[in-house]
């Protein structure tokens, strides 16, 4: 038995299919019915949905948004559908285009996909139909942003634009953050202090199509309260003592681009309502001016608040907090992902070694208590912790003794130091030796070179042991 067609419209029976979370689709069609039809179905499986009843109207939509989809009609009142189908891969030629032909052929259908088009489909079609299709268009465009991101990956070799951590928390971080890139809509980053949240909104911001455009940062908890308006929306000459000459503010500076605002559960209320119509109505009136200036900006927002609770004690806004909060992500703690320790202290000491011309090294020991410590100050304090034990250490290896006292003074298991029986475990110091470069190859998942810097051995002598190691047996 077929499927019922789009008109008259029905979602009986259908078959679940993975939400396509974060995609952007753009619906081009004369019909009403059958743009509102196609508009249900794709909200259904999570897609972000805008429509066109022309192909002026779907010009004028990609030029102020970033669509990863469009769903267009070959027959278009004033436009030709293969003319228009070119000027939208012109406008987004990452996009994928999926043409409607009601011909009863497939001939303009098959020019379309030589001139660009991902797949077509011919009227009347179903709901299982569209939902068929929409559902290769979502893998089509999850394939592609996991190979972008496993093309970043390789670029800098330990994370994703940037960021350190092969975690199986960071990898799911890592395809979030490629989704969030291409899309135009508010992220909400969530994560304790110390976590990374710039930097990830960074990757954002620079992983999608506006990085040639202004990123901004404003830290909403060091500026001064007097001050906030009119450093976000600027001011005009004369609209207080001391402002000699009008000044944009900062989310005029970013137009374009992105605005990220860190911290923002510091915003005092009474801003927050100003912050609130501005993202809504997408303008600003500068302090002292009877104007409206419009603007175009990505809001990126951070805080390490709860701020569930926030809005439950009156403290933040619940309008502002879910129209921030269309996109969500969380940075996982450092104590989640012990795993990666290893690997940021690599990345830290030979950042460190470059800048200061000194070889140092972490000792066993240290590597040991510094991935029991739960770092509640998180990847900043582990930075902060490495820097300061460098300085400080006078010697080649840097000791337990050498860390900061909450550290050096964490005891450590005593199953790490004694037999099961109670008594001392006296190890000789070559089986140490073997324990300790062995250990330090699978905790940076066999990279022998980086094993090599962090153990402060040449590369040949580590060879030459892993050799001799293999001959034992």
């Amino acid at each position: 038995m077929t499927s019922p067609a789009l008109s008259p419209f029905t979602t009986t029976n259908i078959p679940q299919i993975e939400p396509a979370n974060f995609l952007n689709l753009l619906i081009v069609d004369d019909e009403r019915s059958i743009r509102e039809a196609c508009r249900e179905v794709a909200q259904s499986l999570g897609f972000f949905t805008s429509v066109a009843d022309s192909a002026e109207q779907a010009y004028r939509a990609l030029e102020s948004q970033n669509f990863d989809a469009v769903l267009l009609d070959l027959r278009l009142p004033g436009a030709g559908g293969l003319d228009a189908l070119r000027r939208i891969k012109e406008k987004r030629p990452d996009a994928a285009v999926v043409v409607v032909t009601g011909y009863g052929t497939v001939q303009s259908a098959v020019q379309a996909m030589k001139n660009g088009a991902y797949d077509y489909v011919t009227k009347p079609f179903s709901v299982d139909e569209l939902k068929l299709l929409l559902e290769r268009v979502a893998s089509h465009l999850k394939l592609k942003s996991e190979n972008r991101l496993l093309r970043e990956k390789v670029k800098s070799k330990q994370g994703f634009g940037g960021i350190i951590g092969r975690a199986p928390e960071m990898e799911k971080l890592y395809r979030i953050i490629a989704k969030a890139a291409n899309s135009i809509h508010p992220v909400l980053i969530l994560g304790e202090s110390g976590t990374g949240k710039e930097m990830v909104a960074r990757s954002i911001h620079y992983s999608g199509p506006f990085r040639d455009k202004p990123f901004i940062p404003v830290d909403c908890g060091s500026l001064v309260p007097t001050l906030i308006e009119s450093e976000l929306f600027g001011y005009v000459k004369g609209a207080f003592t001391g402002a000699n000459q009008s000044k944009d503010g900062l989310m005029a500076m970013a137009e374009g681009g992105t605005i990220f605002l860190d911290e923002v559960g510091e915003l005092p209320v009474d801003l927050q309502a100003k912050m609130l119509r501005a993202i809504q109505e997408k303008e600003i009136r500068p302090v002292g001016s009877t104007r409206r200036v419009p603007i175009n900006v990505r809001i990126l927002a951070a805080t390490n608040r709860d701020l569930d609770l926030a809005v439950t004690q009156g403290a933040f806004r619940r309008d502002l907090y879910f129209r921030l909060n269309v996109l969500s992500l969380r940075i996982p703690a450092l104590r989640e992902r012990r795993q990666d320790i290893p690997l940021l202290i690599g990345h830290f000491m030979e950042r460190t070694v470059r800048a200061s011309g000194q070889e140092k090294v972490l000792s066993d020991d240290a590597m040991k208590v510094m991935l029991a410590y739960d770092w509640p100050g998180n990847v900043r304090e582990l930075e902060n912790c490495l820097e300061r034990s460098f300085a400080f250490t006078s010697g080649p290896v840097i000791h337990t003794a050498d860390l900061p006292p909450e550290i050096a003074n964490l005891p450590l298991p005593e199953s790490s130091s004694r037999e099961a029986g109670g008594n001392l475990k006296i190890i000789p110091m070559a089986e140490l030796e073997k324990r300790t470069i062995l250990n330090a190859i699978s905790e940076l998942n066999g990279d022998k070179l980086q094993a090599a810097r962090l153990l402060g051995i040449g590369k040949t002598t580590l060879y030459r042991k892993l050799k001799d190691y293999a001959a034992e047996g």
